[in-house]
């Protein structure tokens, strides 16, 4: 039975009011590109519109051209993701038995990872609504994570993509937590930044949690009372969910065959393995060297075509596998992912080079690089912002 809903997230990014001739602050000459960011500062105004027309068509090509063969896909992500959980768990029953410990684990970390990655993620972003498929819905789909989804729609799909890298407005940069760009002020609390990395990544769920709480904007006054209870609340019964299915449901059957401790174990370490690979793709995406920052002024009267920009050069991706990619939930396309939010996943490796191409064409960075490099190039930023 299938049912037409109505998406929480926007199918696509609302088109920014018209830019003015010249920005505040801009010198009042024929053509000159603003407060645009130093990357694309060398193009025109009119320039900037094609490129944005560009890539409107590329989206459109791929919404008239999606159907059947994605819906199998994300269907058939689901039933081996579903697989691997039920696997796992089943392995860990046995847990006392080194090599089930060690098979249910990983069965189970796989299950995590692609839950959030390939399939919540993307759902979440109403890459699936299309299909009118009540339980692949970003309205209805409530992920293995232990924000609610609903709040995570809200900092992350709505504000984020919105504000990608704006720093004052996407508060993504850094999370609250780390100093992740200049013109962020530094703190003596910063020079912990390798740190505080470093214990974020094995708990990045909870991290997150806490972040769409949005504590600073309700200390700002920006956030009512009301609206913190609110989701103080939903955070408090997805925990109780989580911790209910993780850690008492599984290693409590499992007692029966004598392996609770190796089963809760187990599920600690699943955990773990997800929160370290999903920080590490996320970071990769948005913090590695030769991704751009903005300032509030130069979104200012941004256009569409100014915004496509923005995304293009404040993203980089992740080259690798066919597996590599399915493992990221294909954020390992962050460019493409931020251009076009709402296209199925599946679809990014198809685009990429169109969109690569177009980076060429108008003189615009297109960030990637293997996991490694990305890696590094991020630690390496967390350190050196450390400092003044």
């Amino acid at each position: 039975m299938t049912t037409t809903l109505e998406a929480v997230a926007p199918t696509a990014p609302p088109p920014p009011a018209p830019r003015p001739a010249t920005r505040p602050g801009a010198l009042a000459v024929a053509g000159h590109p603003g407060l645009r960011p130093p990357a694309a500062a060398h193009l025109t105004d009119d320039q900037v519109a094609e490129l944005g027309r560009e890539l409107d068509a590329i989206r459109d090509d791929v919404l008239a051209r999606r159907g059947a063969s994605d819906a199998a896909y994300i269907r058939r992500v689901i039933r081996v993701q579903r697989g691997l959980e039920l696997a796992g768990r089943a392995a860990l029953l046995g847990s006392r038995n080194r090599y089930a410990w060690v098979a249910g684990t990983t069965m189970l970390s796989f299950s995590k990872i692609l839950e959030n990655m390939e399939i919540g993620h993307n759902v979440l972003h109403a890459q699936w609504d299309w299909m009118h498929d009540p339980d692949i819905h970003s309205t209805t789909w409530e992920w293995d994570f232990v924000t609610p989804a609903r709040s995570w729609q809200h900092t992350h799909n709505d504000l984020h993509h919105r504000w990608t890298n704006v720093v004052g407005r996407d508060r993504d940069v850094g999370y609250n937590l780390l100093r992740m760009d200049e013109n962020q002020p530094w703190k003596p609390f910063n020079l912990g930044n390798p740190l505080w990395n470093a214990l974020l990544a094995p708990v990045f769920e909870w991290g997150i949690a806490l972040y769409d709480l949005e504590l600073p904007e309700y200390k700002e006054g920006t956030k009512s009372r009301e609206a913190l209870v609110r989701d103080l609340k939903a955070l408090g019964r997805k925990a109780l969910r989580q911790f209910s299915k993780d850690y008492v449901a599984t290693p409590v059957a499992a007692m029966v065959t004598g392996s609770g401790r190796r089963a809760l174990y187990g599920t600690l370490t699943a955990n773990a393995v997800r929160n370290v690979w999903a920080h590490a793709v996320i970071f990769c995406g948005h913090f590695p060297e030769g991704a751009d920052t903005f300032t509030e002024e130069m979104v200012e009267g941004e256009t569409r075509g100014d915004w496509y920009v923005r995304q293009m050069i404040g993203s980089s991706n992740i080259s690798g596998s066919p597996f590599m990619h399915l493992m990221t939930g294909n954020l390992s396309h962050q460019v493409e992912h931020h251009l076009f939010p709402d296209l199925p996943s599946n679809r990014y490796h198809e685009v990429a080079p169109l969109v690569r191409e177009i980076c060429a064409r108008y003189g615009l960075p297109y960030n990637t690089g293997p996991l490694p490099k990305q890696v590094a190039s991020t630690w390496a930023k967390v350190f050196r912002l450390a400092l003044p």
